[in-house]
């Protein structure tokens, strides 16, 4: 949504594929979510992107990842790097704050499209009515900034692994 790199959502459905065993495609681009933009803050409020899209048809996705540029927020937090309705249709990664631009330290393109992978996951995980786990190194830990999403790996633990697996057998 809005200008974000071609290679960002192909990284997500490449992940989703690999990591978690199901069938992904990349759906053609929508335009910058203006409508949820909170001119205040200056930041999109991810549930009235949510709720936008779940009123959307993408006919054969039982699960869709939408890809933003902008900052996100929902009202309890004065950010969040992606956000999903337990059990919804529809989840939202956002690339603003994936890379730290500023100083010495920028983050370089594969760190920034690994973390993006990882918040994608994990908001899948939501999705599919996982929680957050307690497991420091399960990518359905909480993350609330880079460096914590960093801790974490591109794999499920072995319970959230099972919960997925169980929820996928469901209708």
């Amino acid at each position: 949504m809005g200008r974000v790199p071609a290679v960002a959502p192909r990284v997500v459905a490449a992940h989703i594929h690999a990591f978690f065993g199901l069938p992904a495609e990349v759906l053609p681009g929508l335009p910058a979510p203006v409508y949820a933009l909170d001119a205040g803050r200056m930041q999109f409020d991810a549930g009235k992107i949510i709720q936008r899209l779940e009123g959307e048809a993408f006919p054969g996705c039982r699960k869709w990842i939408g890809v933003v540029e902008g900052d996100l927020f929902v009202p309890i937090f004065t950010y969040v790097l992606g956000e999903a309705r337990q059990g919804g249709r529809c989840a939202l990664v956002s690339l603003c704050r994936l890379a730290q631009k500023d100083g010495p330290d920028a983050s370089p393109q594969p760190t920034v499209l690994e973390r993006c992978a990882k918040v994608a996951l994990h908001e899948l995980g939501h999705l599919f009515g996982i929680v957050h786990c307690p497991d420091p190194l399960c990518v359905m830990h909480i993350s609330g900034d880079v460096h914590e999403l960093d801790q974490r790996r591109l794999a499920l633990c072995r319970y959230c692994r099972r919960q997925l697996d169980q929820r996928l057998c469901q209708p």
